[in-house]
């Protein structure tokens, strides 16, 4: 860590000197440059903005879903941003009314029918690298997360230094609805959440507010959705890639807000109560007990949630999030790696196909869990999905040696 922040002190003074003295290119410009050029139909805008750099994540009709050549284009502009000495900080947002709803999940799904695993393989390997550079990015980040944050789309944001929560954001982690784990990152930021928070959030895929995700530690800002414009063209008037000054106008211009009192992130207390034990099935029972005792709403929703997912996600997911809160970044990344491509490969269960078609497909919303209750899911099955994934299939690799993890 010590020299991750010496390399970054370096690099900020020789930085701050070259933006002080560039010259000032016209607000919203988008800059016309190779790396743009490689695809007509890409989904990442860029503009440039003094001494900073804006990605816009643009699909708007399909809420910004991630694509492997979006993250392909955003570890390419980044890489290349990174080793600008012109350009002091990046910001991210997206378009219409999702910051990013996370993976292509469709795609995937006709990939996997169509039988180009390879593909899908490389959508996964191709995401977490990037989650990966933004982890360690050298340069302040800030990523304004109006509207929908799901999955990967919080996965491409939350590792970096500022978050931006608005009054239109809607944060969630549904991936158990769909017969998968929460992933992108997500064993490592859910299990870091207060008490058993994470858990809670990655079982159920219940959805947090702007407010909520401040309260928890989610986001590092908040502002009005009707105050962005005005906070996007303060930050890029800053000549700086020091991020206390960024944060200073960040605080400057934004809101102060407090979580609704019937707020999850008041419930704390309830949340460890149930969700602290150490297997689903307990968490379910201590779920049925307090809605028996106290006929609380909270623990009816969540209970709901629970028995709709797919049981094998949820042992799986369950274990991901206690494994997170005792890894690296990096490693948590490795393991979803595997935990993913397991999860495709359909040796143990289809519910990856199933889930998406359930709900997102053909919509009938009544997806064949299989195998269809805990009781029926193996530790031998949850343990395939964290073991190495063979010498015929390579681990994710990622540069550690010259990147520092948190």
């Amino acid at each position: 860590m010590q020299r991750f922040r010496a390399l970054l002190a370096t690099k900020r003074s020789l930085q701050s000197l070259r933006c002080l003295h560039r010259q000032r290119r016209s607000l919203s410009s988008v800059l016309p440059n190779a790396v743009e050029d490689e695809e007509p139909k890409n989904h990442v805008l860029v503009e440039g903005r003094g001494c900073s750099r804006l990605a816009i994540l643009d699909r708007p009709s399909s809420l910004n879903a991630l694509s492997t050549s979006m993250a392909a284009r955003l570890t390419k502009l980044y890489q290349s941003w990174e080793e600008n000495p012109d350009i002091g900080y990046v910001v991210m947002k997206g378009s219409g009314r999702a910051f990013s709803a996370g993976g292509d999940i469709v795609t995937l799904y006709r990939q996997l029918n169509e039988g180009k695993v390879e593909h899908c393989k490389d959508f996964f390997r191709t995401l977490y690298k990037f989650i990966y550079l933004l982890g360690t990015y050298l340069k302040p980040h800030v990523a304004f997360l109006n509207g929908i944050t799901m999955g990967g789309g919080a996965g491409v944001s939350i590792p970096g230094t500022f978050r931006v929560a608005t009054d239109k954001t809607i944060f969630s982690t549904p991936e158990t609805q769909i017969g998968f784990h929460p992933d992108a990152g997500a064993s490592f930021y859910l299990s870091h959440l207060p008490g058993y928070l994470g858990e809670y959030l990655a079982l159920t895929g219940a959805s947090l507010n702007g407010a909520e995700m401040i309260a928890c530690g989610l986001a590092t800002h908040y502002s009005l959705n009707e105050k962005l414009n005005t906070i996007e063209d303060r930050l890029a008037n800053l000549m700086t890639d020091d991020p206390s000054i960024i944060e200073t106008q960040l605080n400057q211009y934004g809101t102060l807000v407090y979580p609704e009192k019937k707020s999850v992130v008041f419930r704390i207390e309830e949340i460890d109560k149930c969700f602290g034990h150490d297997t689903v099935e307990e968490i379910i029972d201590a779920l049925e007990q307090e809605v028996a005792e106290t006929n609380n709403d909270w623990c009816t929703s969540a209970l709901k949630k629970l028995k709709e997912a797919s049981p094998l996600s949820l042992k799986v997911s369950l274990r991901s999030v206690r494994e997170g809160r005792y890894q690296s970044l990096d490693q948590c990344l490795i393991r979803e790696y595997r935990m993913s491509l397991h999860g495709i490969s359909k040796r143990v269960s289809d519910d990856f196909c199933e889930g998406v078609r359930a709900r997102l497909v053909d919509k009938d919303y009544a997806p064949k869990w299989d195998p269809p209750s805990l009781e029926q899911v193996s530790t031998d099955m949850v343990d395939y999905y964290f073991s190495p994934l063979g010498e015929v299939e390579p681990e994710l690799e990622l540069p550690t040696g010259q990147r520092e993890a948190f």
